[in-house]
C-alpha cells in the first residue's frame, strides 16, 4: 500500500438543526505518511440571523483538538460545496489547500446563496486546486461530481485498509430513505432531477465497487449509529 494512501477516518458532529433533527458533520482523513485532510468545516463561528434553524455544537477546530491538532495541521480541506454548514470555517484553515470544483466554485462567484459566507470561501486562487468532475486526489481518496444539491457539489470516497471502501455521499443524498432504484421514502428526495441522476451514479458506485458503507449527508438515524471521533474507521 501506497505511503500517501488512507489510513483513518474520523466523523465530527459539529452542530445540528434541532427542529428537524438533522447533524452537521465533517470527516477528518489521516494518510499514512501523516497527511490531516479535512472533507468540509461546518457552520461559521457567529451564525447570521436569518440562519436561526442551526445551532452550533463542537466546532471543528474543537473537535480536531481533541485529536490532538490545530488548523495549521491541516493540510487540505476538499469543499464538497459552499452552503454555510458545510464552508462555515474554511478561512481558519490558513495553511491547507482547498480542493472544489471548477464549476461550484465558478457558480458561488455570482449565486447569491453562497454571497454570505464569501469571506470564508473566497480564498486566494493559488490555495485552491479546482477539480473536473470525478477526481482521484490521492491513494484511497476519490472524487465524485454530484451536482443537483447545488452546481458542482462533490461526494467523497475513502478507501480504508481494514473498513474497505466507505462513502461519504454529503448532500446528493442527505437522507438514507432516498438511496434506492424505486421511489424514495417521503421527504427524503431533497435535489430533484439533477439529483437523482447524481444519486443513481453513486448507487451505480456502490454496486460496481460493492461498498459496503455508505454514509449519509444529515441522516440522524443513521448516525447515531456510526463511530464517531474521536474513535474511527480504519
Amino acid at each position: 500500500m501506497s505511503q500517501n494512501a488512507a489510513q483513518r477516518l474520523y466523523l465530527m458532529q459539529v452542530g445540528s438543526m434541532p427542529e428537524y433533527d438533522i447533524p452537521i458533520v465533517c470527516y477528518l482523513v489521516q494518510t499514512g505518511d501523516g497527511q490531516n485532510i479535512l472533507i468540509d468545516t461546518g457552520l461559521p463561528e457567529v451564525l447570521p440571523e436569518d440562519e436561526a434553524d442551526f445551532v452550533n455544537g463542537q466546532d471543528v477546530i474543537q473537535q480536531l483538538a481533541r485529536l490532538g491538532l490545530q488548523p495549521d495541521d491541516i493540510q487540505t480541506v476538499i469543499s464538497t460545496h459552499y452552503d454555510i454548514d458545510h464552508a462555515g470555517r474554511h478561512a481558519a484553515f490558513t495553511k491547507a489547500q482547498y480542493v472544489v470544483q471548477r464549476a461550484h466554485h465558478a457558480d458561488a462567484a455570482t449565486n447569491p446563496r453562497f454571497a454570505a459566507l464569501r469571506s470564508q470561501w473566497d480564498q486566494p486562487l493559488e490555495r485552491i486546486r479546482l477539480v473536473d468532475g470525478d477526481t482521484e486526489l490521492l491513494p484511497g481518496l476519490e472524487l465524485f461530481e454530484t451536482s443537483g444539491h447545488v452546481p458542482g457539489h462533490q461526494s467523497v470516497l475513502v478507501r480504508l485498509p481494514k473498513t474497505g471502501a466507505i462513502l461519504l455521499t454529503i448532500d446528493a443524498v442527505p437522507f438514507g430513505g432516498a438511496f434506492t432504484r424505486g421511489e424514495p421514502e417521503e421527504g427524503t428526495d431533497t435535489n430533484g432531477e439533477a439529483g437523482r441522476a447524481s444519486m443513481l451514479k453513486l448507487l451505480d458506485l456502490v454496486d460496481r465497487e460493492q461498498i459496503g458503507l455508505v454514509i449519509f449527508g444529515h441522516d440522524m438515524a443513521q448516525w447515531a449509529g456510526l463511530k464517531q471521533a474521536p474513535d474511527y474507521y480504519e
